[in-house]
């Protein structure tokens, strides 16, 4: 299994024949929307920075699509053109089916919390996510994370747009999966609490987890103050420097 990393959220998974593209956010820089906070970070509009110029070559190849949920830097209308103009199979939580319908996007499987289907030869779980600390989490709207167990291949977390919960430590110590994506963007409007996990639950992910690590959300869009370095430096402390991953985008491991 081939995982890149093209830019916030955005990754493709390669196995075999399917390249699954995973919450395309494909404008260039500046069209995805406007800022997501004025006051308390830079007010630049998103994405702050365009797409790896090798992105797109990758994107080109995509045979499904993954949606975890529906905001501008997790789906832009650049990325629905393009799954729209070329009716890629897209898979989603089914509580995202109608919307996405509406768009036209060729919804080929939905997912539910904590059941497992059939995909592409393997399984596919839903998992609860939690978009925010506190109340703000309710006008973040539903987020589904997904556990991907494929043949031959490590299973994955896609942890999604979350802080760290029951839910999310339930998959770590039970799943137990090879590979972890987790956002680490601690993302924050210009008030309430952060929308993503803080440095100390993005630790207590990187301890949880049974196995590899995948950091992103990460210097993409105006609300996330996380650098990498400082991301680094934090994990470095700790000792984990190695189980962690923190992809530049265009990067690429194998797994």
């Amino acid at each position: 299994m081939k995982v890149h990393h093209l830019r916030n959220a955005t990754l493709v998974i390669e196995t075999g024949d399917k390249v699954i593209l995973v919450d395309p956010m494909l404008g260039k820089k500046g069209t995805a929307g406007p800022p997501f906070t004025l006051f308390r970070f830079k007010p630049q509009r998103n994405p702050i920075l365009d797409l790896p110029s090798n992105a797109m070559n990758i994107v080109e190849k995509t045979t499904h699509c993954l949606i975890t949920h529906l905001h501008p830097d997790h789906l832009d209308k650049e990325a629905e053109d393009f799954l729209r103009s070329k009716q890629i199979p897209v898979i989603c939580s089914i509580k995202d089916e109608v919307t996405l319908r509406k768009k036209g996007l060729n919804v080929s499987q939905t997912v539910e919390y904590w059941k497992e289907s059939s995909f592409l030869g393997g399984k596919i779980q839903g998992i609860p996510a939690v978009h925010g600390y506190g109340f703000v989490a309710k006008p973040m709207g539903n987020v589904m994370g997904f556990h991907i167990e494929l043949l031959n291949e490590k299973s994955i977390y896609l942890s999604a747009d979350t802080i760290y919960t029951n839910d999310v430590h339930k998959v770590l110590t039970e799943l137990k999966p090879e590979i972890s994506v987790v956002a680490c963007g601690t993302a924050q409007l210009d008030v309430f609490q952060p929308l993503l996990m803080r440095m100390d639950d993005i630790l207590r992910f990187v301890q949880n987890a049974p196995n590899k690590v995948i950091a992103n959300h990460l210097e993409a869009v105006n609300h996330c103050p996380t650098t990498r370095q400082q991301l680094k430096a934090e994990v470095s402390k700790i000792g984990l420097s190695e189980k962690i991953f923190i992809p530049n985008d265009g990067e690429s491991r194998t797994y």
